[in-house]
């Protein structure tokens, strides 16, 4: 039904407008009392064989919603309903930001992929704990955060410091986002020190807490081998428990739609699957310098059951699916369970 009537629709418009339209379809009609029954049962497969363990967090199953779809904390009861075993609000900043003028959401359907540069637009953390406060579904939800545009990267420490503390005692689990590429001098914060500083104060922020939740680091699928191995070791140093592999690329050497067009469209993060490969193989790459000492989150490119059982084999215990759901609909969540479920019987 989503291939042949209302992927069609959505895609007659611009990305960000069917974005919208989604998001208000999908609030008003989930809601609705007998609509929201059929959709939990037409959407719902859960196997004992789903279940994971993974840095403390007991998940239903392994396949969550990537940050991005859900900044703002506005759809989680929903989402839920569509059988995620984890949904993962954000980018949040401490202040609203509108980011990066518009358009700035573009597809790429000859590749199956999405060229963005939102700018961790969103309507600040505050507003979201409000909204958490709220939420119906037990659903597991990890808070994604970032810095404010205007935060130099000296002072970012603040900007993450603050969303934790608005957020710890509303998510389980949260992520430092160091590697959109739409902020500008945001990715420098990858560096080694830069980096190792910054985790270093969540983390003593974090267990400093009664109840410490998990601390993960998203990262480029860009950084090279050497920087790959910086962040093995900044992890054991650090002690933070993961690693989401990966956000979007810079690199547009791998696509098919024509030069122009890609030149035309300007700067931004590509995902969808294009990124399937390489975030593949930083997965696989972190999971045998590391020697499987730290959990990752595997995502980019996952369009199907195999594409997921790929990234599990490659050494992740969880993945998250976004370009994906917009290509290939919602249905994608119980097919890639099923296939999961399957997989785990043999």
């Amino acid at each position: 039904m989503y291939k042949s009537l209302l992927k069609p629709l959505l895609f007659t418009q611009s990305p960000e407008a069917a974005h919208h339209f989604t998001f208000d379809l999908t609030k008003t009609t989930f809601n609705l009392p007998i609509i929201g029954s059929i959709i939990r049962k037409s959407f719902s497969f859960e196997d004992k064989k789903l279940e994971r363990e993974v840095f403390g967090l007991k998940f239903k199953n392994p396949v969550g919603l990537a940050a991005g779809f859900d900044k703002d904390a506005k759809l989680i009861d929903e989402m839920a309903m569509l059988g995620f075993g984890f949904i993962e609000i954000g980018t949040l900043t401490p202040k609203p930001q509108d980011g990066n003028p518009k358009p700035r959401l573009f597809r790429l359907p000859q590749d199956e992929a999405l060229i963005n540069r939102m700018g961790f637009n969103n309507g600040g953390v505050l507003a979201a704990v409000e909204r958490l406060k709220n939420r119906k579904s037990d659903v597991i939800v990890g808070g994604n955060i970032g810095k404010n545009k205007v935060t130099p990267n000296e002072k970012a420490v603040e900007d993450y410091l603050f969303c934790l503390e608005a957020l710890h005692p509303y998510v389980d689990y949260f992520v430092v986002n160091v590697s959109s590429p739409n902020t500008p001098n945001l990715r420098d914060l990858q560096e080694k020190e830069p980096l190792k500083a910054l985790l270093t104060a969540v983390k003593s922020a974090n267990d400093a807490k009664e109840k410490p939740k998990p601390i993960l680091l998203k990262i480029a699928p860009d950084l090279t081998d050497g920087q790959l191995d910086d962040i093995v070791e900044i992890i054991q140093e650090t002690g933070i428990d993961g690693v989401i592999a990966t956000n979007t690329t810079i690199d547009r050497t791998q696509l098919k739609t024509d030069k122009n067009q890609i030149e035309a469209i300007g700067a931004g993060g590509v995902s969808g699957k294009v990124l399937n490969n390489r975030s593949t193989e930083v997965i696989r790459y972190l999971h045998q310098k590391s020697k499987g000492t730290f959990p990752i989150i595997g995502v980019g490119g996952i369009f199907g059951p195999e594409d997921a059982i790929e990234k599990l084999e490659a050494g992740a215990s969880l993945v998250q699916v976004y370009s994906g759901m917009i290509y290939e609909g919602p249905n994608l969540i119980k097919r890639i369970k099923k296939g999961l479920a399957t997989y785990f019987s043999n």
